[in-house]
């Protein structure tokens, strides 16, 4: 009798689909969380998926190979739900940043409880006007973060903190140990979208933390090429998000009888060629950022493709919104319309930092560079 083949972690995910896109549906409210869909995920052992394979993962996020299936991992799980989306790609991130820039011991310690099913995260940003996040020579932190993503939930936030005795010198990493619920405020988030991300500020103020839990060198986390061209992962999120807009225009289209309308199939027709164009610009984003590179190699070449891949994405997302506005009309801001929900999480989602000075630094890349446009990429 021949054997089966043992289902692999995308084949895990695809069959968690259904239920995430039901929760999300339910989960429209300021302060919510998908704690249905992140416990999916942890008993289906995917959590572990961004470990190296060495350590029982599957190199999500981490490894050359797993590129393209960490792309379809970020891109199916936005289109069931942005929200989880967004924690899922936080959650890959932190666990790359661990692995490549962490010591043994810092990588062991994640290692486990990534295997135990912990959700992390990175939270960087600190609000206009306030002292920076900052580490003492005891073990302890002094200050806060905002917009962090999983606030409350979150049981592993990787922090940048500065050293208290020198705020000037490049900031540190920290995985941070959080209790559910601990120290966490969601009032501030009031963003028309992503209301089911449980997004908020978190006050670290004495929280102590062992020299176990400090990852890497002060400036690893902003080190490149990895910081600009991780860029790709957030982007193939977008992108499931675009594609769940189409979906959405489509149901539209076949239950209203209206996609033989010429200037509806134009739309349609136009959503389509966007959304396929984005996909086709992570996955190779997603195969440049992380293929081996000489030592000697700055990762220019891969970071300005990355860039404009996320603009591409940006663009792509944007069009189908507009898109499917004009197609579905007034009901499509109107609930319980699901594309209403969906349409108000992408277009909150698309609005990541310094959109700007990406298509400048890749321009700059595309002025400078040797030989003919046309073979930059090759």
């Amino acid at each position: 009798m021949r054997s089966q083949a043992r289902p692999g972690p995308l084949d895990a995910l695809r069959a968690l689909l259904p239920g995430v896109l039901a929760e999300a549906a339910e989960l429209d409210h300021d302060g919510a969380f998908p704690s249905g869909s992140v416990a999916a995920l942890r008993e289906a052992g995917l959590l572990a998926a961004p470990l190296a394979t060495g350590l029982g993962g599957a190199g999500w996020g981490l490894e050359p190979l797993a590129a393209r299936d960490t792309a379809t991992a970020l891109r199916l799980v936005g289109r069931a739900s942005l929200p989880l989306g967004r924690l899922l790609e936080g959650h890959v991130n932190a666990l790359r940043l661990v692995q490549r820039r962490g010591a043994p011991a810092a990588v062991r310690l994640a290692a486990e409880e990534a295997r135990a099913g912990l959700l992390f995260g990175v939270w960087n940003t600190e609000a206009p006007g306030e002292a920076p996040l900052t580490l003492g020579a005891d073990g302890v932190l002094r200050g806060r973060k905002i917009l962090c993503s999983g606030a409350g939930h979150v049981a592993r936030a990787l922090v940048t903190a500065r050293d208290a005795a020198d705020p000037a010198a490049p900031p540190r990493m920290v995985l941070a140990p959080l209790a559910p619920a601990e120290r966490a405020d969601l009032s501030p988030w009031t963003a028309q979208g992503m209301r089911a991300s449980a997004t908020g500020a978190v006050d670290f103020t004495g929280l102590a933390v062992g020299e176990e839990r400090v990852v890497g060198s002060p400036g690893d986390y902003a080190r490149q090429p990895d910081f600009s061209a991780g860029a790709w992962r957030f982007a193939a999120v977008h992108c499931g998000g675009a594609e769940a807009v189409l979906g959405h225009l489509r149901d539209h289209l076949r239950r209203t009888g209206r996609g033989g309308d010429p200037h509806q199939a134009a739309r349609l027709g136009t959503a389509a060629l966007a959304v396929e164009s984005a996909r086709l610009w992570v996955e190779a984003a997603a195969e440049r950022a992380e293929a081996p590179r000489a030592a000697e190699d700055p990762g220019e070449g891969a970071i300005a493709f990355v860039n404009l891949a996320r603009l591409a994405v940006e663009r792509a997302g944007l069009d189908v919104l507009e898109l499917a506005a004009r197609s579905v009309g007034l009901s499509a801001y109107m609930r319980p319309n699901p594309v209403e929900r969906v349409m108000r999480d992408l277009a909150t989602y698309l609005r990541q930092p310094n959109p700007d000075g990406a298509l400048a630094a890749a321009a700059r890349h595309v002025l400078e560079a040797p030989g003919h446009p046309g073979d930059l990429w090759d």
